[in-house]
C-alpha cells in the first residue's frame, strides 16, 4: 500500500474533553517526522456534544446510533478537504476505558470512513495493546519521541498533555528508537480538564474555564485537595492509565464550594497530580513541554511552574503546535501501522512486548 518513501498522512483526534475534532497532516516515513502540514478544527455544536456526552461510559452493544452518526459525520467533514493525504489515522471517540476489565472503547467505523473518504484508514489503535496486557494508553509517546528528535533535543524532556485526562511522556531523545529500553516512560497523571469542564457545564452551562478566568478568582480548598491526593492511583507505579470518569469523586469534593473556589481547587488537583507524576520519571527532565487545552489556562501553568523544578513551557517553545499534537500523533502512528512498526511498548503502556496496533480499512 505504501512504498518505502515518506508519505503525507492526516490524523484526526476527538478527545475526552468533547470540544471538537482536530485534524493535521504529517510527512513521515513512520520513523522520523520530516515536516508538518495543514491543520483543521471543527468544534462540536451543543447538540452534538450533548449526544456524545450521553454516550460516555457505553460499550459496544449499547444504543450508540446517534453518537456514531455524529462521530462519522463530523470526522468526514473535517477530513474530506485533505486531498493530499495518502493515509488517514482515525482515533475515534473514546467512550469507555477499562483495560483490566472490559477493555477499551473508541467509537467509530474505520471502514465506513474509508468508503466516505476513498482513502485507507487506520483505526482501532488500542485494542491490540490491551489484548497483550497493556493499558492501551497513552499512545502519543512514540510520536513525542519523534518530535523530540525532530526538534534536535538532546537531554531528557517531558511532554505533558493536559486534555480531558492528563498524561506525560518522559523522552530520552539520545536513544534512536522509541521501542528501545529506557527511551520512554509514559502514563496518565490523573484527571485534567474533563472534570472541570463537567462542573462548569453542570453549574454554568459553559464548556470550559476560558483562560482560567474563574479559577483565578477562587481559592484552593486544601482539605479537598488532600482527600483527592489520598487516591491509591497516585501511589501506583507506571505505566498506568485512566478512564475519563475515574475521578468522579472530584465533583463530590467541591460540591459545597463556590464556582470560583471549585474551579481553583479542581485546577490545583490536576496540577498536583502532574507534580506527583514527575517523581516517577527516570531522571529530572530538562524542561516540561505542555500540549493540549490545559496550556491555555494561565492558572494551571502558574501552578505547574511553581511546583516543578524545571522550566514549564508550551510545546510551541520548540516549534510544535500544541492544539494539533495528538491529531499529528495519529497521522504518524497510521504510517507506523501500515509499515508494521510498533506503536507501543512496555515502558509506555505496560504491554508485554512492543506491539503494532491498529486495523487498516481500505475503500472497496
Amino acid at each position: 500500500m505504501l512504498g518505502p518513501d515518506p508519505v503525507w498522512a492526516v490524523g484526526a483526534m476527538s478527545g475526552t474533553s468533547l470540544d471538537g475534532v482536530d485534524a493535521a497532516m504529517v510527512q513521515t516515513d513512520g520513523r522520523d517526522v520530516l515536516t508538518f502540514g495543514a491543520t483543521a478544527y471543527r468544534e462540536y455544536r451543543p447538540e452534538e456534544r450533548a449526544i456524545l456526552r450521553a454516550a460516555l461510559g457505553k460499550w459496544p452493544g449499547d444504543d450508540l446510533d446517534a453518537a456514531l452518526d455524529v462521530t462519522h459525520s463530523v470526522h468526514a467533514e473535517v477530513l474530506n478537504p485533505f486531498e493530499a493525504a495518502q493515509i488517514v489515522g482515525f482515533h475515534g471517540q473514546t467512550l469507555a476505558h477499562d483495560p483490566k476489565g472490559r477493555g477499551t472503547h473508541q467509537l467509530g467505523d474505520g471502514q465506513a470512513l474509508a468508503e466516505t473518504l476513498q482513502k485507507p484508514v487506520v483505526w482501532d489503535f488500542r485494542s491490540a495493546d490491551v489484548a497483550l496486557g497493556g493499558e492501551g494508553a497513552p499512545l502519543a509517546p512514540f510520536f513525542h519521541h519523534a518530535c523530540a528528535r525532530w526538534a534536535k533535543l538532546r537531554a531528557p524532556v517531558v511532554f505533558l498533555n493536559l486534555g480531558g485526562v492528563g498524561n506525560l511522556t518522559w523522552v530520552d531523545p539520545s536513544i534512536d528508537r522509541p521501542e528501545k529500553p529506557d527511551a520512554l516512560l509514559a502514563f496518565d497523571t490523573g484527571p485534567a480538564n474533563a472534570p472541570l469542564n463537567d462542573l462548569l457545564q453542570e453549574r454554568l452551562g459553559r464548556a470550559y474555564d476560558k483562560d482560567g478566568a474563574l479559577a483565578a478568582k477562587g481559592k484552593v480548598e486544601e482539605g479537598a485537595l488532600e482527600l483527592f491526593l489520598d487516591d491509591a492511583y497516585f501511589r501506583k507505579l507506571p505505566p498506568k492509565s485512566l478512564d475519563r470518569d475515574d475521578f468522579a469523586l472530584m465533583l463530590d469534593l467541591v460540591r459545597e464550594l463556590s464556582d470560583a473556589d471549585a474551579a481553583a481547587t479542581m485546577t490545583a488537583m490536576a496540577a498536583t497530580a502532574v507534580m506527583i507524576g514527575i517523581e516517577h520519571c527516570p531522571s529530572e527532565p530538562e524542561r516540561v513541554l505542555v500540549t493540549g487545552g490545559g496550556r491555555h489556562n494561565p492558572v494551571m501553568m502558574q501552578m505547574l511552574a511553581a511546583g516543578l523544578d524545571c522550566p514549564v513551557e508550551p510545546v510551541e517553545a520548540i516549534g510544535l503546535d500544541g492544539d494539533m499534537l495528538e491529531a499529528q500523533a495519529f497521522a504518524y502512528l497510521a504510517v507506523r501501522v501500515a509499515r508494521g512498526l510498533p506503536t507501543s511498548a512496555p515502558s509506555t503502556t505496560g504491554v508485554r512486548a512492543a506491539v503494532a496496533g491498529g486495523t487498516i480499512s481500505r475503500p472497496s
